[in-house]
């Protein structure tokens, strides 16, 4: 039977740029990623293939970069003085730097360009602009509980239970 919306999958991958095979990530050896379906916890284009698959299955998925972190956007570059990043030694073009945006979440950044007195930041996803693809097998699939649904995430166990202290569980 098919995958369906608010269940908890249990899924290894790989992850590899398509064009070089590079391994961009993957899953540690009897770790499984786990996650709610149709809560937008993975890429789009990752979920709707996985919606398609059974227990057990093993699959290669082609991501395309639209339905992954998307295009890159040209409006989410920023230019800002360098003086603003003294408190980095070396930098340099292709550095990524984490921060905090305005509301205080945290940003990661890419230093796209240095010329001068002026750094160009890419607050694109680092991933954006890329194909993808996963090598998947679904090792569990099950119903999420209620209390998965409402917290939004997986719980497995007292210990495997990050909610933070607002979260209201009962671990």
């Amino acid at each position: 039977m098919a995958i369906e919306k608010n269940q908890v999958v249990e899924l290894e991958y790989t992850l590899r740029d398509p064009q070089t095979g590079e391994i961009l990530d993957q899953s540690p050896e009897g770790n499984p990623l786990k996650f709610i379906t149709g809560t937008g916890q993975i890429i789009p284009g990752l979920e709707k293939e996985i919606m398609q698959m059974n227990c057990g299955e093993s699959k290669e998925i082609l991501v395309k970069a639209a339905d992954a972190y998307g295009e890159v956007n040209p409006n989410a570059f920023q230019t800002i003085n360098k003086s603003e990043l003294s408190n980095i030694p070396d930098l340099k073009e292709g550095m990524v730097l984490s921060g905090q945006d305005p509301q205080g979440h945290l940003i990661t950044v890419r230093v796209h360009k240095i010329e001068g007195e002026n750094v160009t930041l890419d607050l694109n996803h680092p991933m954006a602009g890329k194909d993808l693809l996963f090598e998947v097998k679904i090792c569990d699939v099950r119903p999420a509980t209620d209390e998965e649904l409402a917290h939004g995430h997986v719980h497995d166990s007292e210990q495997d239970c990050n909610c933070n202290p607002d979260c209201g569980c009962k671990h």
